[in-house]
This record gives C-alpha cells, sequence and structure tokens, in this order.
C-alpha cells in the first residue's frame, strides 16, 4: 500500500518539481557511482603497488643468488671443458630459459582483463536498467 500512496503523490505535484527531483536524484546517482569507481580503483591501486614493491625485492635478491648460481655452474662445467666454454653453454641455456619465458608472459598479459571497475559498472547498468523499468512504467 505504502507504493500507492507514493505513487498518487507523485501524480499530485506539478511536473517541474518532479524533473527538478529527478535531476536531483541523477546528479547524485551519478556522484555516489563515480566515489564507488574511485573508491575500487584505490584499493586495486594499492594492492598492485605493494605487490608491484614485493616483485621489486624479489628480483633484487634474485639477481644475487643467479649470479651465485650462474658462477657455480660454470665452475662446474670448467672441470670438464675449457672456462669459455662453459659460460657460452650456461649463456645459452639462460638465453633459451629467458625466450621461453618472454612467450608464455607475452602470452598472460595478452589473456589479462583490463584494469576496470567491475562492481561500479555493474552497479550502473543496474541503476540504467531500472530507470528504465520504471520510466516504461510511468508512461502506461
Amino acid at each position: 500500500m505504502p507504493e500507492n500512496n507514493r505513487h498518487s503523490e507523485l501524480q499530485d505535484q506539478p511536473v517541474g518539481e518532479l524533473v527538478k527531483a529527478l535531476s536531483d536524484q541523477t546528479t547524485t546517482l551519478v556522484r555516489k557511482e563515480i566515489e564507488l569507481a574511485k573508491a575500487e580503483l584505490a584499493v586495486k591501486g594499492k594492492r598492485a603497488g605493494v605487490g608491484a614493491g614485493m616483485f621489486g625485492g624479489a628480483g633484487f635478491v634474485g639477481l644475487y643468488a643467479f649470479g651465485a648460481l650462474t658462477a657455480t655452474l660454470i665452475l662446474a662445467l670448467a672441470t670438464a671443458v675449457d672456462g669459455w666454454l662453459a659460460a657460452l653453454i650456461v649463456a645459452v641455456v639462460y638465453g633459451a630459459v629467458a625466450g621461453v619465458l618472454a612467450l608464455q608472459g607475452k602470452n598472460k598479459v595478452q589473456a589479462a582483463a583490463p584494469p576496470v571497475p567491475e562492481t561500479a559498472v555493474e552497479s550502473t547498468k543496474e541503476d540504467v536498467a531500472w530507470v528504465k523499468t520504471r520510466a516504461k512504467a510511468a508512461r502506461q
């Protein structure tokens, strides 16, 4: 029954007031959707920043470990072949591994979805659908 009372109250108001109310409500809705999108992107941005910092630290420490491993491999191979040949073999193997990783990384990046505020977009779609439904019902 409250829906019928609200409907009759709206019918009694002048068109100018209804348009003003619609304009105010639309402006408020758009502001809220923009605030939601900003908040969602801020959270995602913070997470990405922390993750990037951790990757940087891991890369820095991993670089030293990789250097030590390289020296170990070269010295181990140098017992069987000349030192320059041992270094060349290790470099070729590393190059092949780097090529495979680069191709796989490229494929993963292409498969990733663009960073968009998914919740805000979905909420906006729902709002538009609701407005269309209400506008259609008001015309009848």
